[in-house]
């Protein structure tokens, strides 16, 4: 497996994450193609070969683009400007060389609406369709729902465009899930993950009878709002060495993105990531 991060966890800027990424040794780089510089519209045949020159001339290679646009493809009216930026994306993810897009689809077991969850499932067969069509691979985030309830809608759509960006602790944070549980779903899928650590703050709190000093702070946080939190590798809830060993027993060879959305220094964080996960490959061989 290989070791990549996410441009924007830099606060850099493109070029100034690029080239942070790449004095920490890693291999890759995932960067958001929705808006800002890399937004489809702006990437004119000059500015592709700017962005291509930038990145491999740091002796790295793009992971694959982020095409989140915040949006869950139940609304049948608006799907189809959605669809088309989505495409969009894809096409731009191979002309910079990964093919790869990763996005969110929004939550399945919660929509009570039968005729919505048909609506997401034309619009995710429609972009798998079109993924298939031109070699490459939307990847939907973990974490919207647990494993078992995503893997059988991929199952339902007929066609192998649309994938998993396996984020393990989406998976802990938000849906009490274990990745390598998710994983008996999920593992055929995986394209793509995310390095990320976290807890669920419900979790940490429920059922103490008397709460220590951490978790008073993660009641306090429960109570402005906050349901999970994000942590350094290796200081939250995901078990490394469980999940990367049955991350691994799937065929995974691909890339261990590190993000890091929060913190006061991510660039530190980010360059523990990248010693812990290289400890975790040599550990397992992966």
């Amino acid at each position: 497996m290989k070791i990549g991060a996410m441009v924007e966890s830099f606060r850099l800027g493109f070029r100034g994450g690029v080239e942070k990424a790449a004095s920490l040794g890693v291999a890759g780089i995932q960067a958001f193609a929705t808006d800002g510089e890399l937004a489809p519209e702006k990437m004119t045949a000059e500015k592709i070969r700017e962005t291509l020159d930038i990145v491999k001339s740091n002796g790295i290679v793009f992971s694959a683009l982020c095409g989140d646009f915040g949006y869950s493809f139940k609304d049948a009216e608006n799907n189809r400007h959605y669809i088309d930026k989505s495409k969009r994306v894809l096409d731009l993810s191979l002309e910079l060389g990964c093919g790869i897009v990763t996005t969110h689809i929004g939550h399945i077991a919660e929509e009570t609406d039968p005729a919505k969850i048909e609506v997401l499932r034309e619009a995710c067969r429609e972009l798998a369709e079109y993924a298939d069509s031109v070699g490459a691979y939307f990847a939907i985030e973990t974490g919207g729902d647990k494993g078992c309830v995503l893997g059988p809608f991929l199952d339902s759509l007929g066609a192998q465009g649309l994938r998993v960006n396996f984020d393990p602790a989406n998976l802990v944070m938000c849906q009490d899930d274990r990745p390598e549980e998710a994983l008996k779903y999920l593992g055929k899928y995986v394209v793509h993950t995310h390095a990320k650590d976290g807890i669920m703050l419900k979790k940490k709190v429920e059922g103490k009878i008397e709460l220590d000093e951490e978790a008073k702070k993660h009641a306090a946080m429960m109570e402005m709002g906050h349901k999970f939190l994000e942590m350094p590798l290796g200081q939250g809830d995901v078990n490394f060495d469980v999940y990367l060993p049955a991350l691994k027993s799937t065929g995974f060879d691909g890339f261990l993105t590190i993000e890091r959305e929060v913190g006061a220094d991510p660039i530190a964080d980010i360059s523990m990531a990248v010693g812990f996960l290289r400890e975790k490959i040599a550990k397992f061989g992966l």
